[in-house]
């Protein structure tokens, strides 16, 4: 069988190629028209080299389409995969720092909290524009599966407003399900699982084996296990809050509630640096940065090491993948997806919900999953209208409603007062005004409020020179060097 894929975003080359590598293992998708686009030439032209090369080795005709021009890319096709990110590390940056100058200490910054509103500013415009040009050139029923964040904002943008069907993916239930059955004694493939919540705050509502439910002695294996007992402290303490454990990282988790990073003598009480994905301050920023810095040295031992081998066993948990495998070939695929909510959970409003999913030839369907318990749902409620305000704030360039985002969030309002909230977004739009189109009429507001205020002194002070409570040195090009030569 034969339609195109094109990847949206897809200098993003790790992810890329495990996705295509995913797709290409699928026999019946040996004859497939791959599309890639990215604004980045240099980026475009280093993932076509290793994926064609990929393509070349395992026996396959496939000649990858690659082009900066995006219209084309999307030209007559079947599926989009979409995994930009807007304004790249460079505005990734300003969402961990001009937080960090009002006391509010995140170590992701890409869902909630301030910098995830502001992510979601910079990304909604941006993919309301794939959406026109997927409505005009692509197939009449094409599919985008959303790997961008923030995932709940960027997915409830295209399905209301872009009018492009549009599911979220992402691979947190798979990491928590896996971490489950670790703390547990199972494999993985061993516990049965149902998710429900939105998305980065899904609840693991039922843990089975065998039809047994091992729920209730999820606290007691992360309590008795050495590793998980230190690095999963906000995780656990959720889970004795509210009963139910929770599908993301420590890290993520605790920026997306009150409680654990609002006070900055108390966030080491919380996380654990071992890993940046338990609780370090901006974390996944130094991650990123280190990574993309090395990849432009290690890039050609890349394109030495042998290509990716195209089998069924070697394929990741990325939904994507298997999604389009099974309204393809009819294979029955069970996952969890982000998808609005259509009386899936009947105690969250209409907004997009991180649900269990059946797919097959008929489509993707959603079984009912009714209430959430009370409090899981108050705590996915939080979020919802921090979600809602902050996506219609994006698509109307409504700087009133963005305002009242940061207000509402649940952090941002537990570390700073309305003052401070507003002359930080301020900061935001002057900062990150190329990237905010929508907002070009209040970006210039801003700058001259910012300028007025700093003239005569009425500015509100912040802490100049805060690198956070818990931050670790991005390591050099030539640190990590000398790390690969011990390791």
């Amino acid at each position: 069988m034969s339609f195109k894929v094109a990847f949206i975003g897809a200098g993003s080359i790790g992810f890329t190629r495990t996705l295509l590598t995913d797709l290409l293992a699928v026999p019946e998708f040996a004859d497939l028209e791959i599309a890639f686009t990215d604004i980045s030439q240099h980026n475009l032209d280093m993932v076509t080299a290793l994926c064609q090369r990929d393509i070349d080795s395992n026996g396959l005709s496939i000649k990858i389409q690659a082009t900066t021009n995006r219209r084309e890319a999307l030209r007559d096709a079947q599926y989009v995969i979409n995994s930009v990110r807007v304004g790249g590390l460079e505005a990734f940056a300003l969402d961990i720092e001009i937080p960090l100058r009002y006391g509010i200490d995140q170590c992701v910054g890409d869902t909630l909290c301030a910098g995830g509103i502001m992510y979601g500013q910079r990304g909604i415009p941006a993919v309301l524009g794939f959406c026109r040009d997927i409505r005009e050139v692509a197939k009449p029923d094409c599919l985008m599966l959303n790997y961008a964040n923030p995932n709940a904002m960027i997915t409830w943008a295209c399905n209301v407003y872009g009018q492009v069907k549009t599911v979220g993916l992402c691979h947190g239930v798979q990491g928590g399900h896996r971490q489950i059955a670790e703390a547990l004694g199972y494999r993985k493939e061993d516990l049965d699982i149902i998710c429900a919540g939105i998305n980065h705050q899904t609840w693991y509502l039922s843990v089975k084996h065998q039809g047994e439910e091992l729920r209730d002695r999820i606290l007691p294996a992360y309590l008795a296990h050495e590793k998980l007992s230190r690095t999963e402290k906000v995780r656990i303490d959720m889970l004795r809050r509210f009963g139910y454990y929770s599908t993301e990282s420590n890290g993520h988790l605790s920026e997306y509630v009150p409680w654990y990073r609002k006070r900055l003598d108390e966030i080491s009480n919380w996380i654990n640096l071992d890993s940046w994905i338990n609780g370090e301050t901006g974390g996944y920023l130094r991650v990123c940065t280190e990574k993309r810095n090395w990849f432009e040295t290690d890039f050609p031992n890349w394109m030495q090491e042998p290509p990716k081998v195209y089998a069924s066993n070697l394929r990741s948990e990325e939904h994507g993948s298997y999604i389009i495998e099974s309204l393809e070939t009819g294979r029955l695929y069970r996952g969890h997806f982000n998808i609005m909510n259509e009386h899936c959970i009947t105690n969250l409003p209409y907004c997009v919900v991180e649900v269990p999913g059946y797919v097959d030839w008929h489509g993707i369907n959603i079984p009912p999953v009714g209430d959430l318990p009370l409090a899981c749902a108050a705590v996915c409620n939080a979020s919802v209208w921090v979600q809602k305000l902050a996506v219609e704030a994006a698509v109307h360039g409504d700087e009133q409603l963005l305002r009242q985002a940061m207000l509402m969030d649940p952090l941002v309002g537990a570390v700073c007062n309305p003052p401070e909230i507003w002359q930080m977004v301020d900061e935001f739009l002057v900062a990150q005004a190329p990237w905010l189109p929508q907002y070009q009429t209040a970006s210039a507001a801003a700058s001259q409020r910012l300028d007025q205020a700093r003239a005569a002194g009425s500015l509100i002070p912040v802490r100049d020179g805060f690198t956070g409570s818990n931050r670790l040195k991005t390591r050099t090009v030539a640190e990590l060097a000398e790390e690969q030569t011990h390791a």
